[in-house]
């Protein structure tokens, strides 16, 4: 058998990973000159801590996912807690998410129980705590550690920063930790060029699909290939590999940015931070994503920092590609201006320092981490797929969320007729000091502070 995969985001260079340990002849083409360049994912959405407003079907579902990945890629992994923050301008709070909480904690006791070895978020006996004002004031004398280590040394910072008068009390500190896109890009291009049965190709742009015969004939840079398998992982792009094979299927797209800071005024280690809040609106949620050297990745759920005007595009009756603007078409393929970094990441430092005053002081670091995700049928909140077979031997990946490519890899290789349980072994044997070397390398090559390249913390304590 042959496979062809079209891009090589985390979908299809994850499907690489696999068709290389089983030895199967596969072929993938990415139109940029590195892997995983798409959107931004920064955290494992263990049980959908940061979505209130998706169903609990849908948070089980994501927390089995993201352990998973985990399993998967433990190197990429940074394990700093998330704090969840209910503003007094939020309509929610605490006790509206408590059943949540309690729901995911039992069933990670579960998955745990049943299988020791996914242990991934820690106990789980410690899976959330809760902080109330009392508690904060304690923690709030005690010395900043130089590396916490438990729950209360990763809530000390936050304690003395934190406006307490705009928000809710109790903080929820959740094991949701954090995963590095630059460090997966590293390991998955290092280990993948060392697959015989793997072609890679980089800087690669498929032209046309057709299947005949039951092969599926495919140009790209002028040349003519054929194959039994076709594996669509092009992500906001998916309609475009659609209409060439005429297949029609409803989708959205949606373009994102997240920005790019640098806060000289600390030198501490920060559990991320969702200040929630109702998307689309001046409020909306904000989240505050640490990186080593006082580097902070911002998103603002509002129009004016991470969404955009006329931001989600819809398929219509004659393409199964949703066009966006041509303005942010412009950004994707040729980058931003310089006034449009600036004043975005002001309004997301603004939108963040509401709530941690002293963070007004934080600048610019490097152009925003952004991109466009493809959400399959016309339910914008979804946020679990992984992916469809609309036409035989053709495999359509359609995660939302990067901790959904798990469950993705093992549906299609069932359909092609392997067995997962063999080749969703930990991704380890690479060289650690070698990939943290590239994973810098990379985020410098695309234009960010190399400190983007490595984790705040090296193991979960």
């Amino acid at each position: 058998m042959r496979v062809a995969i079209i891009g090589g985001g985390i979908a299809g260079s994850t499907m690489a990973l696999l068709l290389g340990r089983a030895n199967i002849q596969t072929t993938l083409f990415e139109q940029r000159d590195s892997l995983i360049s798409g959107p931004p994912f920064c955290h494992l959405h263990a049980g959908g801590n940061l979505y209130p407003d998706i169903s609990d079907k849908q948070c089980i579902k994501l927390l089995h996912q993201s352990i998973d990945f985990a399993k998967l890629y433990p190197f990429s992994i940074d394990y700093r807690p998330t704090l969840i923050v209910f503003p007094k301008s939020c309509k929610i709070g605490v006790e509206n998410f408590m059943p949540r909480l309690v729901l995911l904690k039992n069933e990670y006791q579960k998955i745990v129980q049943n299988d020791p070895s996914k242990d991934i978020l820690g106990d789980p006996s410690r899976y959330y705590k809760l902080y109330d004002k009392d508690y904060l004031a304690q923690l709030f004398k005690k010395p900043t550690p130089k590396n916490p280590k438990t729950l209360d040394e990763w809530l000390i910072e936050p304690s003395k920063k934190i406006d307490f008068s705009q928000i809710q009390t109790p903080l929820i500190a959740v094991a949701e930790f954090g995963i590095n896109l630059f460090l997966v890009s590293s390991f998955l291009q290092t280990k993948l060029s060392s697959y015989s049965s793997l072609d890679m190709r980089l800087n690669s742009k498929v032209t046309s699909i057709k299947k005949e015969n039951e092969k599926f004939i495919l140009k790209a840079d002028g040349d003519e290939y054929q194959f039994d398998y076709l594996i669509n992982a092009t992500g906001f792009q998916t309609g475009i590999i659609d209409d060439m094979l005429g297949i029609e299927e409803e989708r959205m797209v949606e373009f994102k940015a997240a920005y790019v800071t640098k806060w000289e005024h600390t030198n501490t280690l920060w559990p991320e931070i969702i200040f929630h809040g109702k998307r689309g609106t001046k409020n909306g949620m904000g989240q505050f994503t640490p990186y080593p050297n006082s580097h902070f990745q911002l998103h603002g759920m509002s129009n004016q920092i991470t969404l955009f005007e006329e931001g989600l595009a819809k398929s219509s009756k004659s393409s199964s590609y949703p066009i966006l603007p041509k303005k942010l078409i412009q950004k994707i393929d040729l980058g931003w201006n310089s006034n449009d970094i600036e004043q975005r990441t002001q309004k997301a430092i603004s939108h963040i320092s509401k709530f941690i005053p002293s963070f007004k002081d934080a600048k610019v670091a490097s152009k925003p981490l952004y991109g466009a995700q493809q959400i399959p049928g016309n339910d914008p909140s979804l946020r679990v797929a992984e992916v469809s077979f609309p036409i035989k031997n053709y495999a359509r990946c359609e995660i939302v969320k990067v901790s959904s490519v798990i469950d993705m890899a093992k549906a299609i290789l069932k359909d092609i007729g392997l067995k997962d349980e063999k080749l969703l072994y930990p991704l380890t044997d690479i060289n650690k000091d070698k990939a943290q070397k590239l994973a810098k390398q990379i985020a410098k090559t695309r234009g960010y502070p190399e400190d983007l390249g490595s984790k705040i913390t090296e193991q979960n304590s």
